[in-house]
């Protein structure tokens, strides 16, 4: 018996019952279809997380007052770091392209007009834009002279100029930052959202000797931004800085640090991590899945053996061989894994786009899924239909026909 009959048979013998043919194909269905799911957000998450890296900038270093492990935006009201700290790291620390401090206020009171808003302010100095590398759409930069007059200026984020001028430009305007009346110089270019998820553009910018004595009155920063010269250098330089706060603050092990310090690489292998266990997790499932299918797929198969005798007995009793038989039995099992293969990904492929489109989830369809779910279909048809076909090829064929 030829190898294009006993394809062809199988097939004609799956199309006989169709119910039963669907139920067999069901768990492949349901597993290929939450691998392709899976594998493209998995993939869309790494490029949101390279994103988030490359908005962060590969080459800094965050250092923010507060302890604690991992990557969180600056924390409000801690006085742990101070300018003190900064000029230790600028005289100390070799390697350092640039040094940039800053203290922040969330939930800043805002207006402009009759227009108001709620918005982060930063206190900054002038080789802030350099430090984060991040320019400006209109306008001028804090500069040097507004740092040593404590001017009343600002510059002003995306997100805060449409919502307090809408599409009119807004350098030249005033605006009060609570009690102060401030100008708007320059508005700053969208930068989307931090590797924390907040909002980056819906920030004011002021300098950093004015927010410091005239907004906010305090003697403490919030964080300082570190650019380095070399990546390399960016953990020998990390280590030194860890190691001059903790002189300067009297931190002996096994004391916490009032301190954090990440950097670009720490925020990938914390995204990463997450990112990782939760595919992990989710193709366990997938995997689960297509071994449940595999084992619903051998039962039916057995059941349609002892089914099938006769027919079975008829064919060996005209000449068909026990490997035509096991082979029959055997093309049917991969014809149906593959069948709820090609199902399973034309599932997925719509559910991945509908989770993209509704859920605002980022999912990039690649080709690896597509090669997975081949692999696993052959994988489980071969693994889960080689009894089956065994049970039916060892039938005698007198016995078959009785």
């Amino acid at each position: 018996m030829r190898a294009s009959r006993i394809v062809k048979e199988g097939i004609q013998s799956l199309g006989a019952n169709k119910l039963r043919t669907f139920f067999m194909m069901a768990g492949t269905i349901v597993g290929i279809a939450a691998l392709t799911v899976i594998m493209a957000m998995g993939k869309g998450t790494e490029q949101n997380v390279m994103k988030k890296v490359n908005s962060f900038g590969i080459k800094a270093i965050m250092v923010t007052a507060g302890g604690g492990k991992g990557f969180s935006p600056p924390q409000e009201g801690i006085t742990t770091l101070k300018l003190e700290d900064l000029e230790a790291i600028r005289s100390q620390v070799q390697g350092i392209e640039l040094l940039s401090p800053g203290v922040m206020k969330r939930g800043s009171s805002i207006k402009a007009g009759n227009a108001q808003a709620q918005a982060t302010a930063f206190a900054v100095e002038s080789d802030f834009y350099d430090a984060w590398e991040w320019q400006l759409t209109s306008g001028e930069p804090i500069n040097a002279e507004d740092m040593s007059t404590m001017a009343r200026t600002c510059n002003l984020g995306t997100t805060l100029s449409r919502t307090l001028f809408g599409s009119t430009d807004p350098v030249g305007e005033y605006i009060q930052i609570g009690a102060t009346r401030f100008l708007v110089k320059g508005v700053l270019e969208s930068r989307g959202t931090s590797p924390s998820g907040g909002d980056m553009d819906n920030r004011v910018l002021v300098p950093l000797t004015t927010g410091m004595r005239r907004l906010l009155n305090v003697d403490y920063i919030s964080f300082i931004r570190v650019k380095v010269k070399d990546i390399k250098d960016l953990v020998p330089i990390g280590d030194e800085i860890r190691k001059i706060l903790h002189e300067r603050h009297h931190i002996t092990p096994p004391q916490e640090d009032d301190f954090a310090i990440v950097t670009a690489t720490d925020i990938a292998e914390a995204a990463r991590g997450i990112s990782g266990t939760l595919s992990i997790l989710l193709i366990a499932l997938a995997g689960l899945s297509l071994i449940v299918g595999g084992i619903v797929l051998m039962n039916i198969l057995l059941i349609s053996v002892n089914e099938r005798v006769k027919e079975i007995g008829l064919r060996r009793a005209l000449g068909a061989t026990q490997s035509d038989i096991f082979m029959q039995f055997l093309a049917e099992s991969l014809a149906i894994t593959l069948l709820g293969m090609l199902f399973g990904c034309l599932v997925g492929w719509g559910a991945s786009l509908l989770v993209g489109m509704y859920a605002k989830a980022p999912v990039i369809i690649s080709w690896e899924p597509f090669a997975l779910a081949v692999v696993f279909s052959l994988t489980v048809g071969l693994f889960f239909g080689i009894q089956p076909a065994r049970r039916a090829a060892r039938l005698k064929p007198v016995e078959a026909l009785q």
